[in-house]
């Protein structure tokens, strides 16, 4: 008679785990081939999925997934190195069914991932490597000192216009303000004024050179980083594209990484986000504006480019002015933006800089 074998033995069987990542915690679920397991929480440590796995499901090959979010990717650089195979996964690209969208709940959220999972379902998005990922840390970090200065400086305005202070003709032009004279008038006349709340406008005075020191210091390390063998070929082709600059290149780059991973520059647009959304139903064709997807930063990046090369390319100014018969100017500059994508994926997939398009004048008759 052939004795029970009693010891666990999952060799050659796929196990399928579901993970919703919590900063205090993890929901798992665990299934197999055939069979649901149950849901548990666990430390927020990918070594101790690891433990688990190998203890209740020894010999088995593992495969896990995790919605994209606040936590990164370190956690599937983490998995891998455990011998699990991680994949990370837009939420928006996970199929719901209604009953889960209304009974939301962490382990319904896990269980959602690991049968999609299982079921073949799911997308990996493009995961970089772990320079590209600092580097690309350091121009978004530059995004949001840039964003934050701008509220210190509609601040101390805001203190301005609400004292009644009104700015002398030399500083009518926005764009003088914020420079060396522009302070020096605001630490030597405006404290002047009577009314006005001395100190608390000093500080925020010092606040906002304390913070362009800082996005200076930002910038400068920027511009080591596109000199370097890394990035300083592609950024050289992209910045002979006219509108844009340098801090534009860096960002395209660390931001693509590889512009192989795009097969044509309609999927360049799709990853930036200019691309027109659609919601066609029979007859009704609603015009929705720019997909909600895509690299918003970049996005943005790229219609300010836009406004500079209008002045700068006679082809996009000629574009631009025709839009302009049928469409809003902002509508326009969206056009405009759209052909850059095209000039930035054929200089960096040619590996050639961009030659300008002279149109020839037509000759008086």
């Amino acid at each position: 008679m052939q004795a029970q074998r009693k010891a666990l033995n999952y060799e050659g069987e796929r196990i399928y785990i579901g993970i919703d990542v919590h900063l205090k915690s993890w929901v798992v679920s665990v299934m197999t081939e055939h069979t649901d397991y149950h849901v548990f929480s666990q430390p927020p440590e990918a070594s101790a999925l690891s433990s688990y796995l190998h203890r209740n499901f020894p010999g088995g090959e593992y495969y896990s997934a995790y919605e994209a979010g606040f936590s990164g990717v370190w956690i599937h650089y983490q998995l891998l190195s455990l011998g699990i195979h991680n994949i990370v996964v837009n939420p928006a690209d996970i199929p719901t069914k209604q009953k889960e969208k209304v009974r939301k709940r962490d382990s319904v959220d896990a269980k959602k991932i690991a049968r999609t999972l299982r079921s073949g379902d799911l997308t990996c998005i493009y995961i970089p490597s772990q320079a590209s990922l600092a580097d690309r840390s350091l121009g978004r970090l530059r995004l949001a000192v840039v964003r934050d200065l701008t509220r210190m400086k509609l601040r101390a305005k805001s203190m301005l216009y609400y004292y009644g202070v009104q700015y002398p003709g030399r500083f009518k032009n926005a764009s003088t303000h914020w420079g060396a004279r522009f302070q020096s008038w605001i630490r030597e006349e405006v404290v002047q004024h009577p009314a006005i709340g001395k100190d608390a406008l000093l500080l925020q005075a010092k606040e906002i050179e304390l913070q362009r020191g800082f996005l200076a210091e930002v910038t400068r390390e920027i511009r080591e980083l596109s000199q370097s063998e890394k990035y300083a070929g592609n950024i050289g082709l992209l910045r002979s594209i006219p509108g844009i600059g340098l801090i534009t290149s860096f960002m395209l780059m660390t931001e693509m990484e590889n512009v192989s991973r795009f097969k044509n520059s309609d999927h360049l647009a799709g990853f930036i986000g200019l691309i027109p959304d659609c919601h066609d139903s029979g007859e009704n064709e609603p015009k929705l504006g720019m997909t909600f997807r895509g690299q918003k930063h970049l996005r943005t990046l790229l219609i300010e480019c836009a406004w500079v090369a209008i002045g700068k390319d006679a082809e996009l100014g000629f574009c631009y002015n025709k839009y302009c018969k049928r469409m809003e100017p902002n509508k326009a500059v969206v056009r405009v933006a759209r052909k850059l994508i095209n000039r930035i994926y054929f200089v960096l997939k040619q590996q050639r800089e961009y030659e300008p398009l002279v149109r020839k004048q037509k000759e008086p008759l």
